[in-house]
């Protein structure tokens, strides 16, 4: 199982200081993906994560602004779990406005959408010329009730859906994925497509 190991940083000065995981890639495709990456680290409250997507302007659908409209649109993606049983698992899908698509779901493919992160979450993203950027942070003590930290292991699904086209609400998604868990189809939501963040 691949790991990331994060640091704990009490004065946080720039995010150019911070670990940094690149080695995405297209499981599906043959053709080399985005670059697609991810950072992070903790202090004695949170996680502080940041994801930097680069493509063209990002495609994104917008309607009534429903958190179900993610789902239409360009986005990056973080899913947790206790186990490999992942009954349940916990999925934080965000887009490019900072549209967050909070859900539960138990395996395989039993969503509940009506679920929502037990806290406020604190995203913040921004679309520049050359990518655009989602931040946030997780509360560890949100984590350690549900569950999701074991020996300062978090079992974690790191992904980007890249919108490649769009026209209303049917979207063209190349998935994008930290771990190439090797599946003839596209799907995320298997025991096989999650690595380990761990805090050192």
């Amino acid at each position: 199982m691949k790991k990331f190991l994060i640091k704990k940083l009490i004065d946080f000065t720039s995010w150019e200081k911070v670990t940094k995981l690149d080695d995405f890639s297209y499981p599906w495709q043959s053709e080399k993906s985005p670059v697609t990456s991810f950072s992070a680290y903790y202090d004695e409250n949170h996680i502080y994560f940041r994801f930097v997507a680069y493509g063209s302007k990002p495609l994104v659908y917008i309607e009534d602004n429903s958190k179900l409209e993610v789902m239409h649109s360009e986005r990056v993606e973080i899913f947790f779990r206790s186990n490999q049983k992942m009954s349940p698992y916990y999925c934080l899908e965000m887009d490019p406005h900072g549209r967050v698509l909070d859900y539960r779901a138990n395996l395989y493919r039993k969503f509940d959408r009506d679920w929502q992160w037990p806290e406020s979450l604190s995203i913040k993203s921004k679309i520049n010329e050359e990518n655009y950027t989602v931040e946030g942070k997780i509360s560890l003590s949100i984590l350690n009730e549900l569950g999701l930290i074991n020996n300062n292991n978090i079992q974690i699904g790191l992904f980007r859906g890249h919108c490649t086209n769009l026209v209303g609400k049917v979207a063209l998604l190349k998935w994008i994925s930290w771990v190439d868990f090797k599946t003839q189809d596209a799907d995320f939501h298997v025991p096989s497509a999650f690595g380990i963040l761990k805090l050192c």
